[in-house]
């Protein structure tokens, strides 16, 4: 993805004291906006792709660079029921508690024991749209991290959405006594259909929708509906943008705005066709605010909507922290960087009592006979690399959610189970159900002094994440080496066994990848120790750089990669990759990095 303009690189001290520096700015001025945010802001989408941590990454950022303050951050109850009934019918809530009504709107199976987290979730992300208009009329500006539910109907929901969060805002306001007209401008990728058919024949709501394609009438008292079509680039939708909201804003005069700053128009986006730059994404969210705030002031309430790429995350934190910093250019950290962010965070959260008990002994679940050998006398090892007990791996993996988001994809009981008989070899398997009959994810490591002399490494030996419960389809088609889909959460790990290299003072980790795909997918936090395997690899990437990663898996797997040199064909060798975690291997692999290596020249043949 291209990247925004930056400036210069700035001094390491410099990159420390910018965040302290915005952070006193923004005690002595008035902030940009208020923020609402849960910790709960969290669910996986049965059988589809989004990010679970969207809310978090974005309001992590923002507090990390000192844009935001702790006092401007709200966090919301879940709405009431008597607010959804304002908007929806008394038979839909009531049939929302189906499984069959939820398959429906997500278009995936919904367990029964899924329903409740799916709707616990939206009604959450609801009470957030609803404190986040509350706060919009009396601070100005505020931003729900979730919402925009807009394709929910009175009696019905669908494309991912169970209520629609900013009807029942508007029907709360009301109840309050607002009588002003409302503007909701929808940028989402996909139809607002769901609002417009609600406010259809309200003359004091309008609904304002850009999007691919219209999902039904587009009738209503006030409304605007342009369809773009599909492979929409930069220039057709600012200009349609401009062509279109301007006059809205000039005729209706809004009292109120919602604005549904949807990142599925960019390029990337999974769920989308269209090729939107993060350069033209950023100058139509600056574009509407200015709009709403730069003559009449209106309240504003900003709302994420749809948004499917890991990447999304950054959209809407480039626009809140250009808003943040006055315009001020900044540019998020990469999702992976960020996810290493998130989880050193949260390892701060943790003593090491928690995670070893070793001030009591106690070794959680073990009996008399766990801790002796008959006839030996010896205490086998009961902590995972001699430090975590089975209860520490346990409560890190509730706390940062890695257990909720395998509850999402349902499985409801998340089992951890330690194999530590072989020192050499410690074993961790999660499995998805008390019987231990749905293996996820499959780990051994052990800490490792021979692939680098003078440096102590955590090496993984193997590693397995799967879902055996998901399906292999077009979009997510078998790579070699699989059985099952995978769980979508290897940087989760990765970042995880980073953590416990710094807690551990190891030096880095260490990584064999069996399968190409599989070096693709840890290339942004991994590189191959050997420069030569290193230039091979870089080869790889170069001639598969517009080719989707099952396709040049399968080539490579098949043989059809040759090297042009040699005219052979090119098979794929396990090698080492490292993840540096010491100052001194981040040294020494920067070191090897200026190593001239032989440049090599590969073909597919078909």
């Amino acid at each position: 993805m291209d990247q925004l303009a930056d400036p210069p690189a700035p001094s390491p001290l410099l990159r420390l004291l910018r965040p302290f520096g915005r952070r006193i700015w923004r005690k002595l001025a008035p902030p940009a906006f208020e923020l609402v945010t849960h910790e709960k802001y969290t669910a996986t989408f049965p059988d589809a792709p989004n990010d679970p941590l969207r809310a978090e990454r974005i309001a992590a950022f923002l507090d990390s660079e000192g844009l935001i303050l702790r006092r401007s951050i709200q966090h919301p109850w879940p709405a009431q029921i008597k607010l959804l009934e304002r908007v929806h019918t008394p038979e839909y809530l009531d049939t929302a508690q189906d499984p069959r009504t939820l398959t429906a709107i997500f278009g995936a199976e919904v367990s029964a024991q899924q329903v409740d987290r799916l709707l616990d979730f939206q009604r959450l992300q609801t009470g957030g749209t609803l404190l986040a208009t509350s706060r919009a009329r009396r601070a100005g500006v505020c931003v729900n991290l979730g919402g925009g539910f807009h394709h929910a109907m009175a009696d019905r929901g669908g494309g991912f959405c169970i209520f629609n969060d900013v009807a029942v805002a508007v029907a709360a306001e009301r109840d309050r006594g607002f009588r002003g007209r409302v503007l909701i401008v929808d940028l989402d990728l996909h139809d607002g259909d769901g609002t417009r058919h609600i406010f259809a024949d309200d003359p004091e709501v309008y609904t304002f929708s850009i999007h691919a394609r219209h999902w039904g009438p587009t009738e209503a008292a006030g409304s605007t509906s342009v369809e773009l079509g599909s492979a929409v680039e930069d220039q057709t939708y600012l200009e349609a943008i401009e062509h279109h909201l301007p006059p809205v804003f000039e005729s209706f005069d809004p009292q109120l705005v919602f604005y549904l700053a949807g990142c599925d128009p960019a390029r990337e986006d999974p769920m989308g066709d269209w090729k939107i730059t993060p350069q033209a994404m950023l100058k139509r969210d600056l574009r509407v605010f200015d709009l709403a705030r730069s003559r009449r002031q209106v309240p504003l309430v900003i709302l994420l909507a749809g948004g499917y790429s890991l990447e999304a995350w950054r959209y809407s934190a480039r626009f809140l922290a250009s808003l943040a910093s006055r315009r001020r250019p900044l540019e998020p950290p990469s999702t992976e960087d960020m996810t290493f962010r998130r989880y050193r965070y949260l390892a701060r959260q943790f003593d090491s009592g928690q995670l070893s008990d070793a001030d009591s002994g106690n070794d959680f679940g073990l009996t008399d006979d766990d801790l002796i050998l008959p006839g030996w006398g010896m205490r086998p090892e009961t902590r995972l690399l001699g430090f975590y007990t089975r209860h520490g791996v346990e409560l890190v993996l509730e706390r940062t959610g890695f257990f909720n988001r395998l509850r999402d994809l349902g499985f409801d009981h998340p089992t951890l189970v330690f194999d530590l008989a072989d020192p050499s070899d410690h074993s961790v398997r999660v499995f998805g159900d008390p019987e231990n009959k749905d293996l996820l994810v499959d780990l051994r490591v052990h800490r490792d002094r021979r692939t680098i002399p003078g440096y102590e490494l955590l090496a993984v030996d193997w590693l397995m994440m799967q879902n055996p419960r998901a399906r292999f389809r077009p979009g997510r088609p078998h790579l070699p080496g699989q059985e099952h889909p995978g769980l979508g959460m290897l940087d989760d790990v990765v970042a995880l066994l980073a953590v416990a290299c710094e807690r551990q003072h190891l030096d880095g980790l260490v990584f064999t990848p069996s399968h190409f795909h599989v070096a693709a997918y840890v290339k942004s936090h991994l590189a191959f120790l050997e420069p030569e395997t290193r230039s091979r690899f870089e080869a790889l990437m170069e001639l598969f750089r517009d080719t989707p990663l099952p396709e040049a898996a399968a080539a490579i797997a098949a043989g059809r990669v040759i090297d042009v040199d040699s005219d052979e064909v090119f098979r794929w060798r396990p090698e080492p990759m490292l993840l540096p975690v010491s100052e001194r291997l981040e040294r020494q692999m920067k070191t090897a990095d200026q190593k001239k290596t032989h440049p090599y020249r590969l073909r597919v043949i078909a």
